[in-house]
Order: structure tokens, then C-alpha cells, then sequence
């Protein structure tokens, strides 16, 4: 199964990034293949419908990745309340053939203690997109983000988030792979 993670940040060192790689590292030691698509270093330009993006080499390598994806996360940071404006932006780029019936999980990182209302949003664009939400999310915010900070030393929250999101990845491949299994076959 190939999971793709789009993660939506334009900072060099975002949190949100950080939690990405964490989660490609997981699943890639779960014996999935994953690709992660990081906006930051992969900029797209901004959406128009009354443009022809044909020649753009970052967004035909996105639309040619979430199209082979059997699965998709998506990862924000939460700004104002809100995913990114270049989360936002790619998902505009994107329609329903790139996620119609795969799993998506959400996730966030927020300056405050949970970025629930990007997460919120989020799901609405899977469900408008024919996506399958998960039923958990992963957010991380306040001490938990300093796991995710560079150069930290020790994670000063405890092993409560290690464990809720290493929880959510395993539901989210579950799922996934029930979903992408064969008919007539048990996992």
C-alpha cells in the first residue's frame, strides 16, 4: 500500500513537517511505502481556474503521487484558526479523482493547545472531495509541540503523545488497508 503525506507549511523547520517525517518513519516501519510531499520545499504556484499549470513540474509530481496513493494524510500547521493558506491551495489544485474512496487522516500543529478548528476543515474538503475521514485526528500543540521542535533534548510533556499518535497511524493503516484489501480477503 502507498500512503501519501501532503504536509502544508511554508516555514523551514515547522512542527507540522516534523510530525510528518515522524509519521512517514512509523508507517514506513510498518512495511508501507510512503511519500511525503512538503509544500515548503516544493511550492506550487497559487490556484486559478483560468490557468493551464501543464509545464509545472511541483504540482504534475503532486497530482501524479496522490493519484498512485492508496492513502493520504494531510498535515497543517493552524494558523488563525485555520489550515494554511498552502494546505488550502494544493487541496484547490486537487479534486475528487485524487482522493474519491481513500482514507484520510488529518493532523495539525497549533501555537495553542489543539488546532481542532483546521482539523475541522479539513474533514469538510475529504468528505467534499469523496475521501474517508478517519475517525481520530492527530494535534499536537503546546509542550507537545516542543517534541517536534529542532533541537530538543528531551521530551518534557511525557509519552502521551508518542503513544496517542503512534495509536492513531496504526488505526489509520488498519482502515486503510481494509479498505484497499482485496474482496473475499481478511486481514
Amino acid at each position: 500500500m502507498k500512503v501519501m503525506i501532503l504536509t502544508g507549511s511554508n516555514r523551514k523547520e515547522a512542527t507540522s513537517t516534523k510530525l510528518a517525517e515522524h509519521a512517514a518513519h512509523f508507517i514506513n516501519q510498518q512495511g508501507e511505502k510512503v511519500t511525503l510531499f512538503d509544500l515548503h520545499k516544493r511550492p506550487l504556484p497559487f490556484y486559478s481556474p483560468d490557468e493551464s499549470y501543464e509545464e509545472h513540474e511541483h504540482l504534475n509530481a503532486l497530482h501524479q503521487e496522490m493519484l498512485t496513493a492508496n492513502a493520504i494524510i494531510l498535515i497543517t500547521p493552524e494558523y488563525h484558526g485555520s489550515m494554511s493558506g498552502v494546505m488550502k491551495n494544493a487541496l484547490d489544485h486537487l479534486g475528487q479523482t485524487h482522493f474519491n474512496g481513500k482514507v484520510v487522516l488529518s493532523a495539525s500543529s497549533a501555537g495553542g493547545a489543539v488546532g481542532v478548528s483546521s482539523l475541522l476543515q479539513l474533514q469538510a474538503v475529504v468528505r467534499n472531495l469523496h475521501g474517508i475521514n478517519t475517525p481520530d485526528w492527530i494535534s499536537i500543540g503546546g509542550i507537545q509541540r516542543k517534541r517536534f521542535e529542532v533541537g530538543y533534548d528531551g521530551y518534557e510533556g511525557g509519552q502521551e503523545i508518542e503513544d496517542r499518535i503512534r495509536l492513531v497511524l496504526a488505526s489509520f493503516l488498519k482502515l486503510a488497508r481494509k479498505i484497499n484489501s482485496p474482496v473475499g480477503t481478511s486481514l
